[in-house]
């Protein structure tokens, strides 16, 4: 059971909560609303029941302590002050496959049906390592994912789409700064400053190691690409994701979902470590790394495993 925003005590005073509330609405949410204007004036349920930006619990939990106001730490309510009811999500479909001329011809046409960012997804010779061309690649060009074995195919990759104008996800890993060195190379070429560019690479090598197998070089040098990428793009790219830690692929492999929730927090402060040994300060590069987890098939255990990610994460 829930109480609507306002809600004050017998005397005609505002509770804590009520306060905190107030606070919370001025301080936190007015500001990005009027940055973000919401969707609509007002939403509902499909009842008709009108639903308010955030509403209090009518319980004895310590709501201010455990739970809090979206937008503010611990983030158990979300990272966003107004969450979907301003801009909703990014939409892309994880699409890639044979030569890199037919996987443009099928980005251009998910742009045209509306979609909002791409996702590309590799074949295996490019996310190990291997040109098209290797006798190792035999049998496994194009197959998984996109072909991609040099610049000119990159560029081939995104003929067409301008790169300011759309954010790209890359889930590749172990040759992640490779790749990620092609399309800034393409943005150059189609003249886009690299502060323009939005997007993501994996970059992820941890997780190769524990549940996916796609890595190339030992853990030491591989976590040095993966600090390197951090310092780069802090200095050149800052509104790139430099890397996306990934729960997803350890709950694919056989975890549960506390492990996989685990695993990654795990995965995520020895990144954390590693860059400041590196020389890096944690909040000139923190907010450029993303997460990835698996939605699995419990939803309501999945939403409490998301929500208590948030608490613990900040914590860590």
């Amino acid at each position: 059971m829930t109480m609507p925003l306002s809600d004050s005590n017998h005397h005609g005073q505002d509770n804590p909560e009520e306060q905190e509330r107030k606070r919370w609405e001025k301080e936190t949410y007015d500001p990005l609303v009027k940055r973000f204007p919401e969707r609509k004036e007002t939403f509902q349920t499909s009842s008709g029941i009108e639903l308010p930006a955030v509403m209090l619990p009518d319980s004895d939990k310590d709501y201010l302590k455990d739970i809090g106001f979206p937008g503010e730490y611990p983030f158990t309510r979300g990272v966003q002050p107004s969450m979907y009811r301003g801009r909703l999500w990014t939409m892309r479909q994880y699409a890639g496959y044979a030569t890199a001329e037919e996987s443009n011809e099928r980005y251009r046409y998910l742009l045209e049906q509306g979609q909002t960012g791409l996702s590309v997804a590799f074949d295996l010779p490019t996310q190990i390592g291997y040109d098209a061309d290797d006798p190792m690649a035999l049998g496994e060009v194009g197959k998984v994912g996109v072909s991609i074995s040099s610049v000119r195919d990159m560029e081939t990759l995104f003929k067409g789409i301008p790169l300011d104008k759309v954010s790209t996800s890359m889930t590749i890993n172990a040759p992640a700064s490779i790749l990620l060195a092609f399309y800034i190379a393409v943005a150059k070429k189609q003249g886009v400053p690299l502060n323009k560019l939005r997007g993501t690479i994996q970059n992820d090598i941890l997780k190769e190691y524990v549940a996916r197998g796609t890595y190339i070089f030992p853990p030491q040098p591989s976590m040095r690409l993966v600090t390197d990428v951090f310092q780069f793009c802090k200095d050149e790219i800052p509104s790139w994701n430099t890397i996306s830690v990934s729960g997803y692929h350890i709950r694919e492999a056989g975890s549960t979902a506390a492990q996989e929730v685990a695993f990654t927090l795990a995965n995520a402060i020895a990144y954390v470590q590693a860059a400041i040994d590196a020389g890096l300060v944690v909040d000139e590069f923190a907010n450029q790394i993303s997460f990835f987890f698996n939605a699995h098939n419990n939803f309501l255990r999945k939403l409490l495993n998301f929500g208590q990610r948030g608490v613990c994460m900040p914590v860590s």
